[in-house]
């Protein structure tokens, strides 16, 4: 007769508490970091204008607009990381002529975001886009792109501030520190800013003289720095200390 093999009992893991015991006592610390980074991109948006006594003749001519702006702008190359045509919208003017409405015009807008990495080519384009008609510019928007190393390094800083910090307690009890319980990321924020002076460029409206792009000089856009900031939680086991 064969003998069925007992199991082995798997062995039951040891109660985890969440503020430790006196045989492993937990410390639990912050840990941050504050970068200022040099921004990586600029953003400007265009809005385009057209205004007419009928709508085919509106959005002929918004379309003419929109057809000119991207063609400029495409001649810059790598130098534009991203070009976004966001809403368009065509509103009839409404004037009272006796006791009802009639339509007197035709006013239509277009919107266009730009994302530039050059901004050498930055200054040169606005410059540019400003001396065409019923054109307007506003920005920069500076910022950091999503995959940045600069939020890395961030987290980096602040799990060293946090290991650091945890060293330090552990220290002071003349003790070390065990193992690591938990690490929480509690945020990584880049903060975008506009120019410490807002720049907005509103072109001629119907005609009118204006310096020729050709002649202007590049507007000179001084880059904002970028705020990065890291927060990160940690939980440590301690050697327990002889607090005698």
């Amino acid at each position: 007769m064969t003998e069925t093999p007992t199991p082995t009992p798997t062995p039951t893991p040891a109660p985890h508490h969440p503020y430790g015991t006196p045989t492993t006592p937990h410390v639990t610390v912050r840990g941050e970091a504050h970068l200022e980074v040099d921004p990586e991109i600029a953003r400007i948006t265009v809005t385009l204008t057209a205004r007419g006594t009928d709508r085919r003749t509106t959005l002929d001519g918004l379309t003419h607009r929109n057809t000119t702006t991207l063609d400029l702008i495409r001649t810059y190359g790598d130098a534009i990381e991203k070009l976004e045509t966001g809403t368009l919208t065509i509103n009839p003017e409404l004037t009272r002529h006796g006791r009802a409405e009639r339509i007197r015009a035709y006013h239509g807008n277009i919107q266009i975001t730009v994302t530039l990495g050059d901004f050498t080519a930055l200054g040169e384009l606005v410059t540019r886009l400003a001396d065409h008609d019923l054109t307007r510019i506003d920005g920069p928007w500076w910022g950091l792109r999503p995959a940045s190393p600069h939020h890395a390094a961030a987290r980096r800083q602040a799990v060293q501030g946090a290991l650091q910090r945890a060293r330090e307690y552990a220290e002071a009890l003349d003790t070390r520190l065990g193992a690591l319980l938990e690490l929480s990321d509690t945020g990584v924020h880049g903060d975008p800013h506009m120019a410490p002076v807002g720049f907005s460029a509103q072109a001629r409206s119907y005609g009118g003289a204006t310096e020729s792009a050709v002649d202007a000089a590049p507007v000179d856009l001084e880059p904002v720095r970028q705020t990065v900031d890291a927060q990160v939680e940690a939980s440590f086991t301690l050697i327990p200390p002889d607090l005698g």
